[in-house]
């Protein structure tokens, strides 16, 4: 066995820390003395990661929302690499986050330094001009989709197949009674999880349409339970809006949990984004929605390849679930889509076998796989 090599990554939110740490738990495996560097959050840092930055720094999606952080990112990306082209680790992993990450690796690239990404940019669904950046940028991607290996490798670009992660770790059939009784919740309730993003400009958009729509639905079902997993940063944001609608004992709001709140609740409000994925491996029923501000949303629509935003609808290539956009997300819209779920149990059942066949094609073993292929990249 070689010995560990040296690894610097990089993760940019709190779906990519997740990945990340669950690719370092593989990693380790392999190598246990294995040291990394770089960005990071809480789960890295579980697994000893060092993180020069906090993650969150990096967590701004929209052309408009980067702009206003746009010399602090920058500046955070040019001391990184100015660091690791010092350092030079023996390889580099960026995991998602690919506006910050593909420059950095194309500039590793350039000076002899190999780069991973893990997760490949979403060319099949908007950016497809991002496929010649993703050339100069990286040795290899780690693809967490099926069909995207054989896309890269039409651009002559190496890639792996290691599945999605998620689909490992959520089981094929959770515990709806557990999940409830560790939130408090009976099994008689009906509960609806309401996941407005994990970025403070998401939650900005979307939170009080959310809580509007609450209300509604409140109004013509009185005793449903409202609960809402927050990330710390986030929480008083959320408690504020939660107060603005006085919703009162219907809400209960905690943090984290996020995967407990989706194995007990019969329906999701959720913001589009990789939740929409768990959601879909928990196998709930969901309305998906997102705002953002106008410009950074008209430039998005202009670059997109697909009929729908959400994963499950673009995996599943159908419509399975609703996505309520910008002017469509109203309380009034949302609140009707969500009820329209809790009266369709026929309709449930048959997209719960969707969603399971979903599961099996991405479950693998996704940690050994990737540590396989970072392995023959550095053997290269």
């Amino acid at each position: 066995m070689m010995p560990p090599p040296r690894l610097s990554m990089v993760a940019g939110e709190t779906s990519g820390d997740l990945l990340a740490g669950l690719l370092l738990d593989g990693l380790q495996k392999r190598w246990p003395s294995l040291y990394a560097n770089g960005i990071g959050g809480p789960q890295m840092a579980r697994r000893g990661f060092d993180a020069w930055w906090p993650s969150d720094k990096l967590a701004v999606r929209g052309y408009v929302e980067v702009l206003r952080h746009y010399r602090e990112i920058v500046g955070i990306r040019n001391q990184l690499k100015t660091r690791l082209l010092q350092e030079r680790p023996d390889v580099f992993v960026g995991v998602d986050a690919p506006d910050f990450n593909l420059d950095l690796e194309a500039a590793l690239k350039r000076d002899g330094i190999k780069t991973v990404h893990f997760i490949c940019p979403s060319i099949w669904a908007w950016r497809a001009e991002r496929v010649e950046k993703i050339r100069r940028s990286v040795d290899h991607v780690l693809c967490i989709f099926p069909f995207e290996v054989e896309l890269l490798a039409k651009h002559g670009i190496e890639a792996t197949y290691v599945g999605h992660p998620l689909a490992q770790v959520i089981p094929l059939q959770a515990d709806k009674s557990a999940a409830r009784r560790a939130l408090g919740l009976r099994d008689d309730d009906q509960v609806v999880a309401i996941l407005p993003g994990s970025r403070e400009s998401e939650v900005r958009y979307l939170i009080d349409r959310f809580f509007a729509a609450a209300v509604l639905i409140k109004r013509a079902q009185a005793a449903i339970k409202f609960i809402v997993p927050a990330i710390p940063a986030l929480r008083p944001a959320i408690e504020a809006a939660a107060t603005r609608h006085a919703l009162g004992d219907s809400l209960q709001i905690v943090t984290g949990q996020s995967h407990t709140v989706l194995a007990a609740c019969d329906v999701t409000l959720i913001a589009s984004g990789t939740a929409t994925l768990e959601a879909a491996l928990f196998k709930r029923p969901m309305v998906i929605a997102y705002n953002m501000n106008w410009l950074s949303y008209w430039i998005m629509r202009r670059k997109q390849l697909q009929p729908w935003v959400g994963l499950p609808n673009i995996l599943c290539g159908d419509a399975v679930v609703p996505e309520l956009l910008q002017d469509q997300a109203t309380p009034e819209a949302l609140a009707q889509a969500v009820m329209a779920w809790l009266h369709a149990p026929e309709k449930i059942n048959d997209l719960q076998q969707r969603f399971t066949t979903l599961h099996h094609q991405l479950k693998r073993d996704t940690a050994q796989l990737a540590t396989d292929a970072i392995e023959q990249v550095l053997q290269s």
